[in-house]
């Protein structure tokens, strides 16, 4: 998932982007009502947590005008007003769950899930197949011809976009982009380095390789011809 974080305190939403992080979700963040609304209306995201008391625009304001400009993502309010009528005006607003501080954070991550898992409904794929490579987006399970594959939360991530894409070339900014958060090229080999992981895990003992490199373009997720 991609998910945004509007919080104006900086160890909360550092402490909630780690978490989301290592669970291999990619995480933006706002720190301020104004820019957070920005985001909420010009990216795509799976999920939002927002925070209720924010500098320059305030949470609920926030929400209202998220919702007036017909944007439905998912809204998690995460508070410290937890009060009954302070629960009641978020949902109002448009809120689509409400968390107060202090809180869990296996709690929120359940709650996150939970609300796309609604959002998605039956007819949403929630499993991607590319001949015998199989994810279930669920469970997070990747099996290929019924072997099990441990994927660490970062090449599940990636994996899923390359299945999301499957026969097209991926270049290196999209996965910058869509699987790092990177809106900049690092100069870094950290996609060499995972793409080869994920091949000696997807490929290795294998007759038909998955992963090809597209040389000077990027990669494909495809069965050979």
């Amino acid at each position: 998932m991609r998910i945004l974080i509007v919080e104006d305190d900086p160890a909360t939403a550092a402490y909630v982007r780690k978490g989301l992080g290592e669970a291999g979700h990619v995480v933006d963040h706002a720190g301020n009502g104004h820019d957070g609304l920005f985001l909420a209306t010009t990216g795509r995201f799976d999920a939002i947590v927002l925070d209720r008391m924010l500098p320059q625009l305030d949470g609920l304001s926030v929400l209202q005008a998220i919702r007036a400009a017909k944007v439905d993502t998912p809204v998690l309010i995460l508070s410290a007003l937890g009060q009954v009528d302070d629960r009641v005006k978020g949902l109002k607003a448009g809120g689509d769950d409400y968390l107060t501080k202090p809180f869990a954070f296996s709690e929120l991550l359940a709650r996150l899930e939970a609300l796309m898992r609604r959002r998605s409904g039956p007819q949403t794929e929630t499993v991607l197949r590319v001949a015998d490579l199989e994810m279930d987006l669920l469970k997070r399970d990747v099996t290929r011809a019924g072997r099990s594959i441990d994927l660490q939360p970062r090449e599940f991530l990636l994996l899923e976009y390359l299945m999301r894409h499957a026969g097209q070339v991926v270049t290196r900014t999209m996965l910058l982009e869509n699987v790092w958060d990177y809106h900049f090229d690092p100069q870094t080999n950290v996609i060499d380095v995972h793409i080869s992981r994920l091949r000696q895990k997807i490929d290795k003992g294998f007759d038909k390789p998955l992963l090809h490199t597209v040389r000077g373009a990027g990669y494909s997720l495809r069965v050979a011809a």
